[in-house]
């Protein structure tokens, strides 16, 4: 297993982008309380990282975390400067309950993909999730596993809208078959079909 400091240093090894104190801005720190654990997002450039409280305040594994999320390499600061910045970091989130997090906008799934049996591929921005029939038609899991696998959040749903929109995901769905490519859903919306449910 390799260590934060140990897989850091092979990073600089190999020519990643190290920032400077000053390149380096978070755009913003959102504890999200809930659930009986508090969660830390960090977003910066878009990326929206997630931390538990004990990582932020170990520096190595700051630094690695955002470099395997955000492709960059954040700025090293001596100990208590660091423990002083995350400390401060920290007071200043923006607090919200787990269920109210925010979602992401204009989000759409690209293609849904059967693999036979109960087993699909959802692709969606340039990535592959893999789900079971059951994690797609319920929301909770759905939604978790594409915030963890794509970096997206799709928005809550009543429960009905959710296993109506799913039914109709899996009702066009292609096959993982070279000619897939005719089944593609991108720009198409399917409150067009399920105008009952405009009002979500």
């Amino acid at each position: 297993m390799v260590t934060d400091t140990e897989f850091i240093l092979q990073s600089i090894n190999q020519g990643c982008v190290a920032l400077a104190e000053d390149e380096f801005v978070i755009d913003r720190l959102v504890k999200y309380v809930g659930n009986g654990r508090i969660r830390w997002h960090v977003e910066f450039r878009g990326h929206r990282v997630e931390f538990t409280t004990g990582q932020l305040k170990k520096q190595p594994t700051f630094r690695r975390k955002i470099l395997e999320q955000a492709g960059v390499l954040p700025p090293q600061l001596v100990g208590t400067t660091y423990r002083r910045w995350a400390l401060d970091l920290r007071k200043n989130a923006i607090e919200l309950p787990w269920r109210d997090r925010p979602v992401d906008p204009g989000f759409a799934i690209d293609r849904l993909v059967s693999l036979g049996g109960d087993r699909w591929i959802v692709e969606c921005q340039g990535k592959a999730i893999k789900f079971t029939t059951t994690k797609l038609r319920r929301q909770t899991s759905f939604r978790k596993r594409m915030l963890a696998k794509a970096k997206v959040l799709p928005p809550q749903l009543e429960p009905a809208a959710h296993r109506k929109w799913m039914d109709w995901l899996i009702q066009s769905a292609g096959e993982a078959t070279p000619e897939a490519g005719d089944a593609l859903m991108t720009e198409k919306s399917w409150l067009d079909d399920l105008p009952e449910l405009a009002g979500w």
